[in-house]
């Protein structure tokens, strides 16, 4: 594992917002073609540390690094191989999904038949070719969420993360989704990064990084934290360690 290059690593970071310290210290990696569960209680600091990653803001100390770069030195080639899915939804309801995936697209530079090509690519991966002339808002949440996700992945990112991608969704979505994403890993060696306070949703993930009050209290596979724990189960072992009782799914 430590011949296979980082995507992202966090020096002992630190971010605040007044007096309330919302990443503490966090020191972490991934690496290419992992499937990473972020995984703590809601305040746990796991949308602040999307926010450190994605360039939205600049820790108050530490260093976010990625592919070996900064944003500060290097973010214009940060974003273009990085994928981005935030916990709000963030398509536009009145255009068709073609057109969304038209609009991101041409953002990062595409158009005519390589834009085209990248949207039925996608649109294939998720099953929705059939639907690119319909509007968004017809579709059902789950395909909402795919058509965000597809977004994210028309510059071919090497790393997507995701805050909390599955709010909204019944369980056989949610389901389906992970399911997707870790083919996608498996198929494109796509590193990912899935925030949430969902056990079930990362309980077959490579890895899983705890995080309570913006520190990181375990960072292992699940038989590993299961092991810390003193535990055989992971929903058990989560809730030893964090303190947080987990929602049911």
């Amino acid at each position: 594992m430590n011949d296979i290059p980082a995507v992202l690593s966090l020096s002992h970071v630190q971010k605040s917002y007044g007096p309330i310290r919302a990443i503490d210290d966090v020191s972490l990696q991934i690496r290419a073609s992992e499937f990473v569960g972020l995984l703590g209680p809601n305040g746990a600091g796991k949308s602040t540390m999307f926010q450190l990653i994605s360039g939205l803001f600049a820790p108050d100390a530490g260093t976010v690094t990625l592919f070996g770069m900064t944003h500060r030195n290097a973010s214009a080639q940060i974003l273009a191989q990085l994928g981005v899915v935030f916990q709000a939804r963030s398509v536009d309801l009145d255009m068709t999904i073609r057109a969304n995936l038209s609009f991101h697209g041409r953002l990062f530079g595409l158009s005519g038949k390589a834009l085209q090509e990248r949207i039925e690519e996608q649109a294939n991966r998720f099953g929705f070719t059939e639907l690119l002339g319909r509007q968004v808002r017809q579709l059902s949440g789950g395909q909402q969420r795919k058509v965000e996700i597809a977004r994210a992945l028309l510059n071919r990112p090497r790393f997507l993360i995701m805050d909390e991608p599955s709010a909204g969704l019944d369980s056989p979505s949610r389901r389906s989704l992970v399911q997707d994403m870790q083919a996608l890993v498996r198929d494109a060696g796509v590193a990912i990064l899935w925030a949430t306070h969902l056990v079930d949703e990362v309980e077959n993930a490579d890895r899983i990084i705890l995080l309570r009050q913006g520190q990181v209290v375990a960072d292992d596979t699940p038989a590993g934290i299961c092991k810390t724990a003193g535990t055989d189960d992971l929903t058990e072992a989560y809730s030893k360690l964090t303190g947080d009782i987990p929602q049911d799914t």
